[in-house]
């Protein structure tokens, strides 16, 4: 099962239209104001949550009046769809993004696309990079996209194609303090049995040369960033 996360982040609404349009979901969550996007092209998630502190207050009115508590799960009329609203303290553990998520996993997802996540706001950024571990401790790939990047967290090695590249360059970067037995190749720069530790730049932006990138490793978490220019 595949699931769609807005959250409340810079968004690029022709984008992130495009992207939930090409693509098959089988659950869509607004993490607070991410409930605007879709109320803007007058869709509506499966699922409402957060502490509601950053959207439109008649953004939000609107769901309200046409959504229903989550103890009314699953008892919405026959060919009308009407969104879970779940209500949390501002005063919490979890951001929204966070808890959307884990409800996501909770759902079943093992893959989860996340748009609306990055912006202005580092501090939320670095916090949802680290959420993609956590989703990748529970056995979901979580992919933050956004259009000029796609960002993953991986404990184990992968083949990416180039055709199914996103954009032209792609950097590791070591989440634990190394990641160790790094070989690369079908890239512009190889590595082979390479040990790659925090606080170096050494894996960033590389390029696929061949029809695909092979990325092989023995211990430690990267950080998977495909990107393009403007």
């Amino acid at each position: 099962m595949q699931a769609l996360i807005v959250s409340g982040g810079h968004l690029d609404d022709s984008f992130a239209a495009a992207y939930f349009l090409s693509h098959s979901f089988d659950v869509a969550i607004a993490a607070d104001s991410g409930m605007e996007f879709f109320a803007r092209h007058g869709w509506a998630p499966d699922y409402i949550v957060g502490d509601f502190d950053s959207v439109e207050p008649k953004v939000l009115q609107g769901y309200f009046s046409a959504g229903k508590p989550a103890s009314q799960e699953g008892q919405e009329e026959e060919g009308q769809k009407k969104p879970v609203i779940l209500q949390f303290q501002p005063e919490k553990d979890e951001t929204d993004t966070e808890i959307a998520i884990r409800m996501a996993i909770e759902k079943g997802c093992g893959t989860i696309h996340l748009l609306g996540a990055t912006g202005t706001r580092i501090d939320h950024v670095l916090g949802n990079i680290h959420l993609l571990g956590m989703a990748m401790e529970r056995g979901a790939e979580c992919l933050m996209v956004d259009p000029y990047n796609r960002v993953r967290m991986v404990r184990k090695g992968f083949v990416l194609k180039k055709e199914e590249q996103y954009g032209g360059f792609l950097s590791l970067l070591p989440v634990t303090p190394e990641v160790s037995g790094l070989t690369l190749r079908g890239l512009k720069y190889p590595l082979e049995n390479a040990v790659l530790r925090c606080y170096h730049s050494l894996g960033v932006s590389n390029e696929i040369t061949g029809e695909q990138a092979e990325v092989s490793f023995q211990e430690g978490v990267l950080l998977v960033v495909e990107s393009k220019d403007d």
